[in-house]
């Protein structure tokens, strides 16, 4: 991975919390490196739920919500 170097300024507090959680082996920029690509996935996921919820609503306003059939299918077996 290629590194680009940036300052960056965080608030004192949590720059506080992300020293109390990384592991002793974990450089800080390590912690941010993974909490940013942890982010970006979530990000992501969020951006395509998003789509198919809009998409979903589009096809029901198009297409109107069908009755539900459980009461239909035993009635067609009875032959009513």
């Amino acid at each position: 991975m290629e590194y680009e170097d940036r300052t960056i300024r965080f608030p004192a507090n949590l720059l506080t919390k992300a020293r109390s959680l990384k592991q002793e082996s974990e450089s800080l920029n390590d912690l941010v490196v993974v909490a940013l690509e942890s982010f970006s996935r979530q990000r992501k996921v969020l951006a395509a739920h998003q789509r198919i919820v809009a998409r979903s609503a589009d096809v029901k306003a198009k297409n109107c919500i069908q009755p539900a059939s459980t009461d239909t299918i035993p009635n067609l077996r009875e032959g009513k």
